[in-house]
């Protein structure tokens, strides 16, 4: 499984609701789940098979039948954001799984359990690691007087260089530029720096709505507002990686939150 398209909202996310796998909107009042956005709004009662729930309880429903459990989602994430090895995410499967190290032996088809109890031990040290590793971070970046707040992209492996480190000040200026009568405006030209283009791109999938499907037409129509020469817009999004597309090309949406 590789879960590439994290959204900004996940990566803000504390540790607890990565575990829970939803946060609380406090200024809309809502539950949003952390895996695909869907959000539960508070006082609203949700009815599923004849039994109504209300708002947090649903979406705690939601998680468990759409995306099986957060642990099932988080193990499933690509290697460069859990850092672990192939057999590492095997092992912690079984681990969860409540499996003897006698019977993950048997799973795997070979070596001993006082492998497994090393294996176990290994990515106890790690999980350690981690914990300093987080408050080291955590420590340096409240203490730092020059520190620079970068805008999260997307998580697409090819924007993931320093290339496409952008910070929000950069961001901000960016489309002061470019949109020159005010971001409800058009765009005054299309960019030619790659940086450029992407806080460009950034910024156009705002337009659309995470949660729906879009015919060509329509992508066209929203495009058409902020640049005559559309198709140029719409190319980039997909090359770009902010939206996807059917093959015909018959159906488009966003890939990934850029709030």
């Amino acid at each position: 499984m590789n879960m590439t398209h994290l959204s900004e909202l996940f990566w803000n996310a504390s540790m607890e609701e990565m575990k829970q796998g939803y946060v609380f909107d406090q200024e809309h009042e809502v539950y949003e789940c952390l895996v695909c956005g869907k959000r539960y709004e508070k006082g609203i009662i949700y009815q599923d098979e004849g039994v109504l729930y209300e708002a947090e309880k649903y979406v705690r429903r939601h998680i468990a039948s759409e995306h099986t459990s957060m642990v099932d989602f988080l193990l499933g994430l690509d290697k460069k954001w859990t850092g672990l090895t192939e057999l590492q995410r095997t092992l912690l499967n079984y681990f969860q799984m409540g499996l003897s190290d006698q019977e993950i032996v048997k799973e795997l088809d070979g070596g001993s359990s006082s492998t497994i109890r090393n294996h176990r031990f290994t990515l106890r040290e790690k999980m350690k690691q981690a914990k300093v590793f987080l408050s080291i971070m955590e420590l340096v970046e409240e203490r730092s007087s020059h520190k620079s707040k970068y805008i999260h992209i997307h998580d697409s492996p090819s924007l993931l260089d320093e290339r496409h480190a952008i910070t929000e000040q950069e961001n901000e200026e960016i489309l002061k530029i470019y949109f020159n009568q005010g971001l409800d405006g058009p765009l005054k030209e299309f960019p030619k720096k790659e940086k450029r283009r992407i806080v460009i791109m950034r910024y156009l999938t705002k337009l659309f709505d995470v949660q729906k499907h879009y015919s060509e037409k329509e992508v066209n129509e929203i495009l058409k507002a902020r640049l005559d020469d559309y198709v140029t817009l719409r190319r980039y999004l997909i090359e770009y990686g902010f939206m996807d597309r059917e093959a015909d090309g018959s159906r488009y949406w966003v890939k990934s939150k850029a709030k």
